[in-house]
């Protein structure tokens, strides 16, 4: 490869034009720029969990083309298949809509599989061809929103999704890490640019030449053996659940459910399964914890809770009936006698109480006109609830990301058609319903930011890129506008929560692990409720946090919370304590895992 520009110029023959001593009486020569490229080709870099572990590799992959007329009992006598497994792995190839004239059908072959083929002397299947060649090679099932794909093996999954109903969401192009750091791992090839005269005589360069760059190893931040238990635990539920190291942002475990193999996007055998997921109602092919935003529920009242210590709108002490006048409430408790009690019994009333005091607060300079008070208030709120990084993207290394919602003033102006909207028509913000919309990495971040009281760092998926350490804004703290002490006051309701709250049955203290924690059950006006659950353990000195939320499966404490304490036991202790084997059980079964 060369890229030829003619230049001419005066100079002796040994000398390019405008060299020193170069005249009128100089021999005019004509120099070729030229662009080589350098023979060595970079072989692409590899992708490992935080322990080192291969989850991504380029290595060789065999595929076996069958003939249009096949015995299928042969075949499976020689690869070993049962009749069953022959006629699910032809189905698995082929798009239902192709069936019937998609031959010639490739099926990826093992190692083993190979040799029995290439051993058959007698060909028991006549007319196999079997060709090898380099492909991406997924040693997991797991991750596969988060490992992603390389697009030049991805153009028949984006041809499949363009020519689907529900292509829309898929022609995102939200490839994962393997995209998001795809020209760290190609690498790049030489390049030299030789100014050069009729002869070939090289009379310098025209250009910088270009350094050869081997291709660079991801090491992830993942967990390799937490994200596979996450994933059963969610399996085909509706849903995320993203585990955090909150002192670093490193990103423990990242599950979108319904799960699916890694390998599933690129396989040149599963274009019927990629048809099956792209046509899926639950939409399984959607990266939920980056793209999906909704609204959080009870989880919110934290923020609320928070924002309002800071303006002195309440203080932990502060004490509210539970007045159902104002809004319903479904938890039986005894009257909330400070912050802690408002939380563990996640009283709807005490929160429409906080909110209030923010919102109907009216500031001396404002003092007669309540209109604009209230829109002053409103902002104020909203100012303070961005710095948890909400209605804004986070930045993890993904190619696509969301940024959620938060109204602001002039949203309300024009949704409810006059200025002079009150509170009673914004309440729902107090319980983290209504306008509210955070995803799932915004959730993780403020279980880490509560850890924190106050700041974090933000959510990535690669801490260290070759023998360097991971791109350098995922360094750089990030402060909330709210003082550590009102976090602070924070965590004694969130750990009465799990004491004696609202998921007091997923405690961990028999473990000897203080869970802080946070349920919400968000209504659903288009079928059951969703449930949701952010929390950090241990307590004191919290070493993850996590964020679980289950589209329709009811209330939090009964749905949400299990999963995201046995993520959290899992990770602190390597192992789940034989009484809640029964819990892990029941929800791997319920997800279809087992």
């Amino acid at each position: 490869m060369a890229l030829f520009l003619g230049l001419t110029a005066c100079s002796s023959p040994d000398r390019p034009a405008g060299a020193p001593g170069a005249d009128s009486g100089d021999v005019r020569i004509r120099y070729t720029a030229r662009r080589v490229l350098l023979p060595e080709v970079p072989e692409r870099g590899r992708i490992l969990d935080r322990h080192d572990s291969v989850l991504v590799a380029t290595r060789p992959q065999f595929l076996l083309k069958l003939p249009r007329l096949l015995d299928t009992l042969k075949l499976g006598e020689l690869l070993g298949w049962d009749s069953t497994t022959v006629r699910q792995r032809i189905k698995d190839a082929v798009p239902a809509y192709r069936w019937g004239a998609a031959y010639p059908v490739q099926l990826s072959l093992t190692r083993a599989e190979v040799e029995r083929v290439r051993q058959d002397s007698s060909q028991t299947v006549p007319k196999l061809t079997l060709t090898e060649r380099p492909r991406r090679t997924y040693t997991t099932a797991a991750g596969a929103p988060l490992l992603g794909y390389m697009y030049a093996e991805a153009q028949p999954f984006l041809g499949q999704a363009r020519r689907t109903q529900r292509g829309r969401f898929y022609r995102l192009r939200n490839g994962g890490v393997e995209s998001y750091y795809n020209g760290l791992l190609s690498g790049h090839r030489g390049y030299q640019h030789p100014l050069v005269d009729a002869q070939g005589r090289q009379h310098g360069s025209w250009a910088k030449d270009t350094l050869f760059q081997q291709g660079q190893d991801l090491h992830l931040t993942i967990d390799a053996k937490l994200q596979t238990y996450a994933e059963k635990l969610l399996g085909n539920r509706r849903g995320y659940l993203v585990a955090l190291d909150p002192k670093t942002g490193e990103i423990l475990a990242y599950v979108s459910a319904p799960v699916y193999p890694a390998s599933t996007i690129t396989a040149p055998d599963k274009a019927g399964v990629r048809t099956e997921l792209l046509e899926s109602q639950d939409l399984p092919l959607l990266n939920r914890p980056a793209m999906l935003a909704n609204p959080p529920g009870s989880v919110f009242k934290l923020v609320n809770a928070a924002v309002a210590l800071q303006l002195e709108a309440i203080t932990p002490a502060s004490a509210f009936p539970c007045d159902q006048s104002l809004v319903s409430c479904v938890h039986g408790h005894r009257p909330a006698k400070n912050l802690t009690d408002g939380l563990k019994y996640s009283c709807n009333p005490y929160f429409y109480r906080v909110m209030q005091s923010l919102i109907d607060c009216v500031p001396d300079t404002l003092a007669g006109d309540t209109v604009a008070a209230r829109h002053a208030t409103l902002a104020q709120w909203r100012r303070y609830v961005r710095s948890f990084g909400f209605d804004a993207v986070l930045g993890v290394d993904l190619p696509r990301e969301a940024p959620g919602f938060l109204p602001t003033p002039a949203y309300y102006d024009k949704a409810r058609r006059t200025r002079a909207w009150t509170y009673r028509s914004i309440y729902s913000l107090s319980l983290g319903q209504g306008e509210i919309n955070l995803t799932g990495l915004q959730m993780a971040n403020l279980a880490a930011i509560i850890a924190n009281r106050g700041w974090y760092y933000p959510p990535h998926l690669v801490r260290g890129i070759g023998a360097g350490g991971p791109l350098p804004r995922f360094r750089v703290k990030h402060r909330t506008l709210v003082d550590s002490v009102h976090f602070e006051a924070l965590i004694p309701g969130m750990q009465a929560v799990m004491r004696s709250g609202t998921a007091a049955s997923s405690s961990l203290a028999d473990v000897g692990i203080s869970v802080a924690g946070k349920t919400g059950t968000v209504q659903n006006d288009e079928g059951d409720d969703h449930a949701a659950f952010i929390g950090f353990a241990p307590a004191d000195k919290p070493k993850i946090a996590v964020a679980v939320y289950l589209e329709n499966a009811g209330f939090g404490a009964e749905a949400a919370a299990p999963c995201a304490v046995l993520v959290m036991e899992k990770y602190l202790r390597g192992s789940v304590a034989p009484k809640r084997k029964r819990w892990e059980k029941r929800i791997r079964r319920e997800a279809g895992s087992e």
